[in-house]
């Protein structure tokens, strides 16, 4: 989706609740990603799960992507895409680095295949984490902002 994710959201959440069978105030936690990964859909999804959080008076618990891919192989290198052709690996235990080729035995999307899709692992370790203590969730940003000021001029603000 290109544009609209901030209005369809929620709308989208309705949904998937009543083809449940469920309802808002039936949940007991919310379960977000918080990246790596789309830079406005990570903000999106992140400010929604805080917002809904404190809403129903249940915990937000954010789920990085390397701890989701690695959900019941922890013991395994994973790899996330990153920006121009590179990738992001976080060995057990380690932190991510940025690497041109991830080890043989990585998992991620397009290497070995995770025990699980995404959104179901992201649940997963949210069940497992909602009795714990959590940090609010955060997005994961790995890299500074390499986004540039407009050359141009500022415009005239008309009072």
């Amino acid at each position: 989706m290109q544009k609209g994710q901030g209005e369809t959201l929620v709308p989208m959440l309705e949904t998937l609740l009543t083809g449940a069978g469920a309802r808002w105030d039936s949940l007991d936690a919310i379960g977000v990603g918080i990246g790596p990964g789309n830079f406005t859909g990570i903000r999106i999804s992140v400010s929604a799960a805080r917002g809904l959080a404190l809403a129903l008076n249940i915990p937000a618990i954010g789920v990085s992507r390397f701890d989701a891919l690695a959900l019941d192989n922890p013991s395994l290198p994973v790899a996330v895409p990153a920006l121009r052709g590179q990738l992001w690996v976080r060995m057990p235990g380690g932190t991510p680095q940025l690497a041109e080729h991830p080890p043989p035995d990585a998992l991620g999307e397009g290497l070995n295949a995770p025990a699980y899709p995404l959104a179901v692992a992201i649940a997963r370790l949210t069940a497992a984490r909602m009795d714990q203590p959590q940090p609010r969730p955060a997005p994961l940003y790995l890299r500074a902002p390499d986004a540039a000021p407009p050359s141009g001029s500022a415009p005239v603000l008309i009072e």
